[in-house]
């Protein structure tokens, strides 16, 4: 009995003395700013966006810090994914996982919302979160009976129904009555880049290599090589709008040497606007792929201020709505931005499948806010259930998970502009990209730098073009 009660004391008296260690803010140092854009009592997606405040005299590091959204699933053996679709401090440093939790009828799951990296100065706050979370079936999702729910705040405000821990301690919000549920897991660290071994210059189990040294989009030579010139109609971009051939040339633009280059115009009319594509055949899939990209980030001539799209991707076409068979790599550069986002953008996004009506998008990316105007080699790495993207030799994002491909894929250029996206101006106005060169090694990973030793290599020897990538 009296060693009970000595040590109760004694945890008592530590128990005083932390507190009176811990900083007077740190309780309060957080609090959580909530809305949704998805206020239905069933809905597609659950979209809790966030904005979390440092109301404290310290900064925070952003990966000592949980917030955590919590509901009810639909079934108990219900799965769900999370995708984050926007966030000022960038998705790539936001983590999202589920976790089962017991003891209330109020929620059996929440969703909890980690970082990677980051600080949150004092007085200062992470701005935007656009996070959403859906049914791994992609049905409907139930959310009136979400204890974290509130159909009726479509602005942002303070919520204590979304609770926020930091270093493992509650500093915000109620969770639900009688809630038994783990201690927030730890913060994930970034997956380590590995530096991938480079092939043999013959490339892994084949290579296609195109240096554009073609005369025009009517040249033979470009249908002998599998490529085709899109002229038929329909998304994406504007609804109405034509995809002529003449959109796509070859001019010289250093020495000798010629680039593949796509048009875009518009006078701010669906029949005064057309757009450009350039594609492969379907038949890669593991490998490395690169191109070495110039992007603009303003029109050739005329008034700036459209949304243009410039790409550099790979597709499997969708069969029907939510097809598992359809996939997609983009590289996607607005200077203008889009999609609700302000430009100039880069966006690297990782498709598992959509649905056109209503809108359902099955994807995760990572995004930068920063000028890509100029060259650039791109490079996209898909092994071992791992999308990588690299821009000029440095990762700039990592996939995977259900949004790995699963079937042969089409290499696609295009220049368009996104629908509703046009500057309110009559003025024509043409844009254009360049591509110098496009480079893949089937089933090898290689390195950035090893993909420009082979590109200069097949040029020393005046390759223009090599294909030993069999069909599948």
């Amino acid at each position: 009995m009296s060693r009970k009660l000595l040590w109760g004391g004694l945890a008592a008296v530590l128990l005083a003395a932390l507190v009176v260690a811990l900083p007077a803010e740190a309780a309060q140092s957080l609090r959580l700013r909530y809305k949704t854009s998805a206020t239905g009592a069933t809905a597609d997606q659950v979209e809790p966006w966030f904005d979390l405040v440092n109301s404290g005299t310290t900064a925070v590091p952003l990966n000592t810090v949980k917030i955590r959204y919590y509901f009810t699933a639909d079934s108990p053996a219900q799965q769900y994914r999370f995708a984050c679709s926007w966030a000022v401090v960038s998705c790539s440093t936001v983590t999202g996982a589920f976790q089962t939790i017991s003891g209330t009828a109020a929620a059996d799951r929440y969703l909890e919302v980690g970082f990677t990296s980051g600080s949150l100065a004092a007085g200062a706050s992470t701005g935007d979160m656009q996070l959403r979370f859906y049914r791994a079936d992609w049905q409907a999702i139930r959310q009136s009976d979400d204890y974290s729910f509130g159909p009726a705040r479509t602005t942002y405000g303070d919520w204590d129904k979304v609770t926020v821990y930091q270093g493992g301690t509650l500093v915000w919000g109620t969770p639900p009555a009688g809630v038994t549920d783990p201690s927030p897991s730890p913060s994930p660290s970034p997956s380590p880049s590995t530096s991938p071994s480079p092939g043999g210059p013959g490339g892994g189990s084949g290579v296609v290599f195109d240096d554009f040294a073609y005369a025009s989009s009517s040249d033979p030579q470009i249908t002998a090589h599998n490529w085709t010139v899109r002229t038929n109609s329909g998304g994406p971009g504007v609804p109405g709008a034509s995809w002529p051939a003449s959109n796509v040339s070859f001019p010289v633009v250093t020495g000798s040497n010629r680039a593949l280059q796509l048009r875009a115009a518009t006078d701010g009319t669906a029949g005064g606007t057309s757009q450009a594509e350039f594609l492969h055949q379907r038949k890669f899939f593991e490998g490395t792929y690169a191109a070495r990209v110039k992007f603009a980030d303003a029109p050739d001539s005329g008034p700036d201020g459209d949304n243009i799209v410039e790409t550099f991707f790979t597709i499997t076409p969708l069969a029907y709505d939510l097809d598992p068979d359809y996939s997609e790599q983009d590289f996607e550069y607005l200077p203008n931005g889009g999609w609700g986002a302000q430009g100039p953008i880069m966006y690297t996004t990782t498709w598992e499948t959509y649905r056109n009506e209503p809108w359902l998008a099955v994807n995760t990316h990572t995004e930068r806010t920063a000028s890509y105007a100029g060259w650039h080699d791109l490079v996209l790495q898909v092994s071992g259930g791992t999308v990588r993207y690299y821009i000029d030799g440095t990762l700039f994002a990592e996939h995977g998970g259900d949004y790995y491909p699963e079937t042969p894929q089409s290499v696609n250029f295009n220049l368009w502009f996104i629908g509703g996206g046009l500057l309110g101006s009559a003025t024509p106005r043409v844009y254009t990209q360049q591509v110098d060169w496009f480079y893949f090694s089937k089933n090898e990973v290689v390195a950035p730098a090893d993909v420009t030793s082979r590109v200069n290599a097949f040029r020393s020897a005046g390759t223009t073009w090599q294909d030993t990538v069999p069909m599948p």
